[in-house]
């Protein structure tokens, strides 16, 4: 049987060259099984990964059981709570054991991975509101001298937002 020659020519894929430097980042959060953070929405399902990630697995000193940290947001946080059990048997199934003892829901300052972005998820964008059309054609007509076309319109916005905040 004949073999086939490689295709790669000596590239290697991403998630292989990734591999051992996510690793050494998750270790140094306490994190022994990095899957927990890269798949963390399939771990806990969609609804907790929305408003909740792992920060931190901290030690005891004795060694009896981890504690995993969990940021959520002050009004999640009792819903997280409730959930703790559940959350600690899905979590020490990645693990294949009891590693994680306890659940700790904090709603401090995140630290850890991604810092800095307290909201989970995506914000759906507001509608946006409608405008007078009083307001509108003021600023067009306030507007309407300038001769250059883009810069008419750009004033025009101004003027439309302005005139409205000063209505509020």
């Amino acid at each position: 049987m004949a073999r086939r020659p490689a295709t790669t020519k000596g590239f290697k894929r991403t998630s292989a060259l990734l591999t051992g430097r996510i690793r050494t980042a998750s270790e140094s959060r306490g994190f022994a099984q990095s899957r927990l953070l890269t798949h963390w929405a399939e771990v806990v399902g969609a609804d907790i990964a929305a408003i909740a990630h792992p920060v931190e697995v901290s030690y005891a000193r004795g060694g009896m059981g981890a504690t995993l940290t969990l940021l959520t947001t002050g009004a999640q946080a009792p819903m997280l709570e409730m959930q703790k059990e559940q959350l600690r048997t899905k979590v020490n199934s990645v693990y294949g054991y009891n590693a994680i003892a306890r659940i700790r829901v904090t709603q401090t300052a995140p630290t850890g991975f991604a810092e800095g972005q307290v909201a989970f998820g995506q914000r759906k964008a507001a509608a946006p509101k409608e405008i007078d059309p009083s307001l509108k054609a003021r600023a067009a007509e306030t507007t309407a001298p300038v001769a250059d076309e883009g810069l008419r319109a750009a004033l025009e916005r101004l003027g439309t937002n302005v005139l409205t905040k000063a209505k509020r």
